[in-house]
């Protein structure tokens, strides 16, 4: 009896012990779904399960799965479809809190856009609006409640550098703001530690990430297990917990498509250890 006694107490405390290591993130962390691109939807939701994770921000025009036949992610699909994505995402103990990068072409399909939102409890609309689009933007993140997060895809993006995005958000609402990726920064040259800074409050999302140092005749510095890059993660996250962000960190991991949940894994383990 004293064994199994000791035996029971020692698993309660190696479970207190795992409950106490579990990190508290200041933000929600997520991953956006073009990680998966190669895979479906529902797949991507069962990956993100294998990682722990409950926040998604969705990729337009990924497949929704074979459930959905010739279905993708997509802001003009019918009602029925949307519920049925809503829960296959709620079984799976998933949140769809943010979608994009989009660019939409004209007033309409940006109304559109913000009422697939709304119908679907998306909180972050992840964007590159044309600059004559911005005031109208502006009006419908107001009128839906729902966050603007302005991407900085690389030159010629109208939005590239910290400089740019801030010259467009300025007089605007609280409810527009940045959506920054830490990879497409240092590709431009540009110190994501510094730019964090510099964007502060407007701060709404991240698209995180290390990437390689470059290399000669490479088309492109791919994205690494973090800590391992040329970007410096703890930086960024102490600028992070100084800003006092409290978003969305989206992992958007863009390399080993077929089988990159290992290299994630690690990524987390690494912000893990520095928080």
């Amino acid at each position: 009896m004293k064994a199994i006694q000791i035996t029971f107490i020692l698993c309660v405390c190696g479970l207190l012990s795992a409950t106490a290591q579990k990190v508290s993130y200041p933000w929600k962390l997520g991953v956006q779904t073009y990680t998966f691109h190669k895979f479906t939807f529902v797949e991507t939701l069962d990956k993100l399960q294998t990682l722990g994770l409950r926040y998604a921000e969705a990729y337009y025009g990924q497949s929704l799965g074979k459930d959905f036949g010739d279905q993708k992610m997509d802001y003009k699909m019918d009602k029925a479809i949307r519920e049925k994505v809503l829960k296959v995402a709620k079984a799976r103990n998933v949140k769809i809190i943010a979608s994009g990068v989009v660019i939409c072409d004209n007033e309409q399909e940006w109304e559109q856009l913000f009422r697939f939102a709304k119908d679907m409890g998306i909180s972050i609309i992840t964007c590159e609006p044309k600059h004559e689009h911005l005031d109208y933007v502006e009006k419908l993140a107001d009128q839906y409640k729902i966050d603007v997060a302005i991407h900085n895809h690389p030159k010629p993006s109208n939005y590239w550098s910290p400089d740019l995005v801030l010259k467009a958000l300025e007089g605007r609402s609280p409810r527009m703001g940045v959506c920054a990726d830490a990879g497409h920064w240092k590709r431009e040259g540009i110190d994501p530690v510094k730019a964090l800074e510099q964007i502060g409050s407007r701060l709404k999302s991240l698209h995180f990430k290390d990437i390689k140092a470059p290399e000669a005749g490479e088309a492109e510095q791919h994205d690494v297990i973090w800590g391992t890059g040329v970007c410096d993660v703890p930086a960024m996250l102490r600028v992070l917990k100084d800003i006092k962000f409290k978003g969305l960190m989206s992992i958007e991991y863009e390399y080993n498509w077929d089988d990159s949940v290992p290299d994630i894994k690690k990524c987390i383990e690494m912000m893990d250890r520095s928080l």
